[in-house]
């Protein structure tokens, strides 16, 4: 099912009554199947750079894993450490002589020569929701270390951002989240998923639904499907009514983004190859085996296929998949055999498919949780929450192939060489898709504010 945070109750005063009905009537269908933050507005220009790796990823892949992976169990081994310490996992050689990585990602073992693994990320963020804000949006939380939930003076998230300064020529939404938004037990969702600031016009394009389900389907679009063509001409013109209606109804232009986006969103609707994308039926039985008959590996599949028709953004929430998370506070090692194995499966026949299909070039693709895992095991045989020090990796697009960038202590505790925090990502990020990353937007004060805080990461560039 497609979803978007609500929408105001209030729409403003002024409106008549059968202008209220015919509204409320589209708002509660979605304007031709879909809702109103389908309708994304994005820049029509972009600035060029022959620095190098500018501009060469089309799509960007964000594959968010919640709750924060133990990077001494997964990239960075660190077997000569105590046996208080270390892995209860090995180090096991990969395609790319000299790199190795633990023992229960023998299929990423097999892609290296695609990665870039930066060792040396960090920052100063103990805590879940605010880490996970800047992990999802490169800006520091002004109240570090808290789990505050979503407010509107938020900076936007990457989708977001891309969805207001891009150029997506396609007839397909900016920015498409996969998977459930992320909540911390039963408070409100978590900051950094949003559109923030930049209101409801820009807010990404959800999928709640598990794709390896056998009834999966995203509900707007086969609505919208069936319908006849004099129907949808109707509700454009409905649409059209309410955009030159006058100051009366200028608060639905705030909430809904109504300006130029009629094409766009009829072109999304009427676009066959945009439909076809979500029908992971029309996929070869095997190529799904290959992915995993679960959550994390049908949605890369999925993931692949927008990639394929041009969905510029794309953020994969890991989220209590395979009935666990990354958050291993108590037994680690036996939760990471639960959850690494459909990863390792996942993401090494993702990174295979695109370079297939002649994607993995210009699809840039980045695998990060919200911080890393104490060196030490605690008491329950887990591992606490450490940001000082963690692994995040790259792949494809812009991006230097078969590389190690930084390094850590022996414990895997701090960064030894070239530390980097998520805003230096954030920037390496938009340089790749071709966004200057110091390119400035306004708040809702007006205030202009840089897309990054950080640098480019030229060490990881082609």
């Amino acid at each position: 099912m497609i979803s978007f945070d609500s929408l105001p109750t209030t729409l403003g005063d002024g409106s008549t009554s059968t202008r209220r009905r015919a509204l409320l009537e589209l708002g509660s269908c979605g304007v031709l199947g879909l809702s109103w933050p389908t309708l994304l507005a994005a820049a029509d220009t972009r600035e060029t750079s022959d620095a190098a790796g500018f501009g060469q990823a089309k799509s960007c892949v964000v594959i968010f894993l919640w709750g924060g992976p133990a990077q001494q169990d997964t990239w960075d081994m660190k077997p000569e450490a105590s046996s208080s310490l270390r892995s209860d996992f090995r180090p096991i050689a990969t395609r790319v002589p000299g790199i190795e990585i633990g023992d229960q990602l023998p299929q990423m073992a097999q892609v290296t020569d695609r990665l870039a693994i930066v060792r040396s990320m960090t920052h100063r963020d103990f805590e879940h929701g605010t880490a996970a804000y800047t992990a999802l949006t490169g800006h520091p939380h002004p109240v570090p270390g808290t789990n505050t939930t979503a407010r509107p003076e938020d900076f936007p998230t990457y989708g977001s951002i891309v969805s207001r300064v891009g150029h997506n020529p396609h007839p397909v939404p900016d920015s498409i989240v996969l998977g459930p938004v992320m909540h911390q037990g039963n408070r409100p969702p978590i900051a950094g998923q949003n559109s923030g600031f930049l209101g409801l016009a820009y807010e990404p394009f959800r999928i709640a639904d598990d794709p390896n389900r056998a009834d999966f389907r995203v509900d707007s679009l086969k609505s919208v499907a069936g319908l006849p063509a004099d129907r949808l001409r109707k509700r454009h013109r409905l649409l059209q009514s309410f955009d030159t209606s006058g100051p009366r109804v200028e608060p639905v232009r705030q909430v809904s983004g109504l300006d130029d986006l009629y094409q766009r969103a009829f072109g999304l609707l009427g676009s066959r190859e945009t439909r076809g994308a979500f029908r992971l039926d029309s996929e070869p039985a095997a190529l799904r085996d290959r992915y995993g008959r679960h959550r994390f590996g049908q949605t890369l599949l999925l993931c692949r296929r927008l990639v394929k028709v041009g969905v510029p953004l794309i953020t994969v929430n890991w989220s209590k998949q395979n009935r666990d998370q990354w958050d291993t506070h108590a037994k680690n090692s036996s939760r990471l055999k639960n959850l690494l194995p459909p990863f390792d499966r996942g993401l090494a026949t993702f990174l295979a498919d695109l370079q297939d299909h002649g994607l993995l070039d210009s699809t840039l693709v980045v695998c990060l949780g919200e911080f890393g895992r104490t060196p030490w095991i605690n008491k329950d045989a887990g591992r606490d929450h450490w940001p000082d020090c963690y692994s995040v990796v790259l792949a494809g697009g812009g991006i230097q192939s078969g590389t190690v960038f930084g390094a850590s202590s022996r414990h895997a505790s701090y960064p030894t060489v070239y530390p980097v925090g998520p805003w230096d990502l954030s920037a390496t990020m938009f340089h790749c898709l071709g966004i200057p990353p110091h390119q400035q937007i306004r708040n809702r004060r007006g205030q202009p504010i840089p897309l990054s805080v950080g640098q480019v990461i030229d060490g990881l560039l082609v």
